[in-house]
């Protein structure tokens, strides 16, 4: 019997390559929806199956966070994507034939990010986040224009520096298991690797976390490993921005925990969570400061992702079981408001044939809809109540300020230095005399309503369920 686990992983894959046999751009959206669908179903089943930790794939309460949240936002994503997509072959900016290239390709980087979220095998999740890494260095470049290309290669440069220090990193891992656990699979396999944490070597076990936070930070986002980052979410297909932002920083980040909880767990190694707090607070002041600056749309954004992933990295890297909580909260809101936003900006950017925030003005006059779906994205990224941004923002600085009153003052500034910015820029694009021209665009907002009602639901009321299940969680990265 096929277990939910296996699905998530292989839907997506087997679904790719029917999606490359279809030339019909319209038939492959559906079947990209359809697949999507049905890779989410899979995951809704996994928290009510048992939990499984095998040499290659581990089921646990936090893989099953990140599993649900991709699966999820990879749906509505594919929605959203369906008539973005159909647009830009409308007005000619893509082919039949690059749509099902992009239709495949898709699928294909969901399935690779599944997969390294369910592995248990530390070379396993390595190839899970090269194979995400390079189908989307092909997909920021799916315009093939001269900006696209380069963001492509830039984004491909700094990628591949990444994960292979990253490598260098895992390989390092695996040469300090061996001692205690002997050669091959075990000596791969996380599980093992974390009971046997206190037995590993503690010069290698931090050597080689210096090499995968430098490696998995740079597909984190972390400043100053960022910039790849603005380019490929203003160069790409917005929805490729979406899933970069919502789900590919997630992964990455959920990798370098996974070490993080091995080095931890070592009463002779590194403090790791000094070093996540010292990167996040950088990567978050930093982008905040940097949003004053972005004439480009997306590339704001863009910076907001680095922004939040900072304050999330500083979460976690603050460690115990309240901040951990706000952590988690935090990354699953960031992911459903920020992809609710790029849902937004792709189609305002189809309505004023530009990305540039200059020309994007009045769309309170000329787009209602898309205003009030941009503001009401603002206002909950901006950490503003009832959100559930809000929520998760309000924990981490009550749990860092309860612990450590004077490293409160540095989240909260760079907090309030990046509401500025994006209330600036919201105020200009929703007011004033709409620029021209403006085109008429089939937008579907049934992903960003459905984003932002679980965002709002979130800020309003926690089931006592999904409590416990962060909190477990949660526990489970100490």
């Amino acid at each position: 019997m096929i277990t939910p686990l296996a699905l998530v992983i292989v839907i997506p894959f087997a679904s790719a390559i029917i999606m490359a046999l279809i030339a019909d751009y319209r038939i492959s959206a559906i079947g990209n929806m359809l697949a999507m669908f049905a890779t989410l179903d899979a995951g809704l089943m996994l928290p009510f199956g048992p939990r499984e930790v095998g040499d290659y794939f581990i089921l646990d309460e936090v893989n099953i966070l990140f599993l649900i949240l991709n699966t999820l936002v990879g749906f509505t994503t594919s929605v959203f994507s369906a008539s973005y997509i159909g647009h830009e072959i409308e007005t000619g900016k893509l082919t039949p034939l690059l749509v099902r290239f992009y239709h495949a390709m898709f699928l294909a980087m969901m399935g690779s990010m599944n997969l390294a979220l369910a592995a248990n095998n530390i070379g396993l999740l390595w190839v899970g986040l090269e194979m995400a890494t390079l189908i989307t260095v092909v997909m920021v470049g799916l315009y093939r224009t001269p900006a696209a290309i380069e963001a492509a290669w830039k984004y491909f440069i700094l990628g591949s520096v990444g994960i292979s220090l990253a490598f260098f990193g895992t390989i390092l891992i695996y040469l300090a298991g061996q001692k205690a656990l002997g050669e091959g699979v075990p000596a791969m396999t996380w599980s093992l690797l974390l009971a046997a944490a206190p037995q590993l070597d503690a010069s290698l076990v931090n050597l080689a976390f210096v090499f995968l936070l430098i490696g998995y930070g740079t597909k984190v986002g972390l400043a100053p490993l960022h910039a790849w980052l603005p380019d490929a979410h203003s160069e790409g297909p917005t929805p490729i921005s979406a899933v970069l932002s919502g789900l590919l920083l997630n992964v990455a980040l959920y990798a370098l925990l996974r070490f993080k909880m091995i080095v931890a767990a070592h009463p002779g190694a590194m403090n790791p969570g000094a070093i996540l707090i010292v990167m996040g607070l950088i990567s978050l002041i930093f982008a905040a400061f940097m949003l004053y600056q972005r004439p480009d749309i997306k590339r704001l954004f863009a910076y907001s992702s680095i922004e939040h992933m900072g304050l999330i990295t500083f979460a976690f890297g603050m460690g115990g079981p309240l901040a951990n909580f706000a952590g988690l909260l935090h990354m699953a809101m960031h992911s459903l408001t920020k992809s609710a936003i790029f849902f937004t900006v792709g189609h305002i950017a189809q309505a004023k044939n530009s990305q540039r925030i200059s020309d994007i003005r009045g769309l309170s006059v000329s787009h209602p809809a898309l205003a009030l779906g941009l503001a009401a994205g603002v206002i909950a990224i901006s950490g503003l109540p009832p959100f559930g941004v809000f929520m998760s923002e309000f924990l981490i600085l009550t749990t860092t300020f309860a612990r450590q009153p004077w490293l409160a003052l540095f989240p909260a500034f760079g907090l309030l230095v990046a509401f500025g910015a994006l209330l600036l820029r919201l105020q200009d694009m929703l007011f004033g005399e709409p620029a021209e021209p403006s085109h008429p665009v089939k937008a579907s907002y049934a992903p960003l309503i459905l984003h932002l009602a679980l965002v709002l639901c979130a800020g309003l009321y926690l089931p006592t369920a999904l409590i416990a299940w962060f909190q477990r969680a949660a526990e489970l990265l100490q």
